[in-house]
């Protein structure tokens, strides 16, 4: 939560990116696109639903959230927080770039606005940006296959730059693919003067709702004010496919008592 959390979170993976390649290995594929689609498909599908856990690391604290997530497509994503119960029922609608926070204790719900969409979701190291972009990426970033000195012939690198009027605060983000699976296996955040400011991490590869896919994402922000700063989203259970009920993107069901 793609998650999207891609969630999707997870969110930056799913893209579909310009091609532009500029790699010069001979077994490097020059379809850019191809690549990062497989990739994608791993997450998504017409329809799913998702447990996923969600724990946040900091210096002073560590809490974990438990979440049920529903996507539809790339445009749509619905998350509900289940516990602990300071946090539980509060809930995430996304509608394409729109994106709405419910919050059951003062029974309201609150858009998100365009100032905020770099703010922490839910005290995590996403942002609520995050969420909405893995519909948009796509279209605001040209990517091209390279060769990093240090480069694992099993893995294909792919390097997206921003179009000239796509609003980011990114320069550059830097994906990792393992060729034979097409499983994402590293996304690199820098700022735009070549600085890495994150790191997000895809390991334990399981099997999952009958795909093969990394269980578990970890997000590292870099920086000394950052150090010792993490989240981690664990997929529990992942069904793809699922027939899901007519109202549930819908800000009605935001608000639904559960």
């Amino acid at each position: 939560m793609k998650f999207v959390f891609s969630i999707s979170l997870v969110a930056a993976l799913f893209l579909c990116i310009q091609v532009r390649a500029h790699a010069t290995a001979e077994d490097l594929p020059t379809d850019v696109r191809t690549i990062v689609e497989k990739a994608d498909a791993l997450y998504r599908s017409d329809a799913s639903s998702a447990k996923i856990e969600m724990t946040i690391v900091t210096p002073n604290w560590e809490r974990t959230l438990n979440m049920d997530v529903w996507t539809e497509g790339m445009d749509k994503t619905f998350i509900v927080i289940n516990s602990p119960a300071k946090e539980k029922g509060i809930a995430t609608l996304r509608i394409e770039s729109e994106m709405w926070n419910y919050f059951p204790r003062i029974n309201k719900v609150m858009k998100v606005p365009p100032s905020m969409m770099m703010g922490q979701w839910m005290g995590s190291d996403f942002t609520n940006d995050d969420l909405v972009k893995e519909s948009t990426l796509l279209d605001d970033y040209v990517g091209e296959l390279f060769i990093p000195d240090d480069a694992n012939p099993d893995y294909y690198y792919i390097r997206l730059t921003p179009k000239e009027m796509t609003v980011t605060v990114w320069g550059k983000i830097e994906l990792v693919v393992q060729k034979e699976t097409y499983l994402p296996v590293q996304q690199v955040y820098y700022d735009e003067k070549g600085n890495k400011m994150r790191i997000m991490d895809f390991k334990d590869v399981k099997d999952l709702g009958g795909k093969r896919i990394p269980s578990l994402l970890e997000m590292t922000p870099l920086g000394r004010e950052k150090e010792g700063h993490s989240t981690l989203i664990r997929y529990l259970e992942v069904n793809f496919d699922e027939e899901l009920p007519r109202d549930t993107f819908t800000l009605r069901n935001l608000q639904k008592k559960r």
